[in-house]
């Protein structure tokens, strides 16, 4: 778990590497003055909020990356790289808010289908949904900010990931869960 210093010097991290990205076009190098938890290879999202509106979201869901280098990476990519949004402009962007995640690394679950539900914990588990060549993937705060059932949640999953949303019932569908510790800035 990070502190909430290590998580405040986690967001200055992303918009840091947003605001040079968006000036430079170059990537920030991540300070050697970091907190160690930045050294741990953990998952990492970076949702960019524009009065309250979603307005990019990326991230990694493994933990491939250390904190400090998937901070940058998600960040610039949640502004220049979402393709369900265009990039961020440089004046736009001191309108938009960061939150960042830091991800629990994935479990899968293994239980019946119909069991899924009664192990998903809305508020604390965040969902990803493999099958195939398909895979989708929503924070802990999406049910709870939509006050999704559990069944509700796992059919959204699947529909995030291109499925049937009842592909969750499939035995060849694969459930994992990870918690997810976030940081906000405040509003603007």
């Amino acid at each position: 778990m990070l502190t909430e210093g290590e998580g405040k010097e986690g967001l200055k991290l992303a918009r840091a590497a947003i605001e040079k990205y968006l000036s430079e076009n170059t990537k920030i190098k991540a300070g050697a003055d970091l907190p160690a938890i930045f050294e741990e290879e953990r998952g990492v999202f970076v949702t960019l909020n524009k009065y309250g509106d979603l307005r990019g979201c990326t991230g990694y869901p493994y933990p491939i990356f250390k904190v400090k280098n998937a901070v940058i990476d998600t960040a610039i990519s949640a502004a220049v790289g979402d393709p369900r949004f265009p990039p961020v402009t440089r004046g736009e962007f001191e309108e938009v808010t960061i939150e960042l995640t830091i991800l629990t690394t994935p479990q899968v679950l293994k239980v019946k289908p119909k069991e899924l539900p009664k192990y998903v914990e809305i508020g604390r588990h965040g969902l990803i949904v493999k099958k195939g060549l398909y895979q989708g993937l929503l924070l802990p705060q999406v049910a709870t900010e939509y006050n999704w059932s559990a069944e509700e949640f796992l059919c959204q999953t699947c529909w995030k990931a291109g499925l049937p949303q009842d592909a969750w019932l499939e035995e060849d569908t694969e459930v994992s869960t990870f918690e997810g510790q976030i940081f906000k800035e405040e509003e603007r």
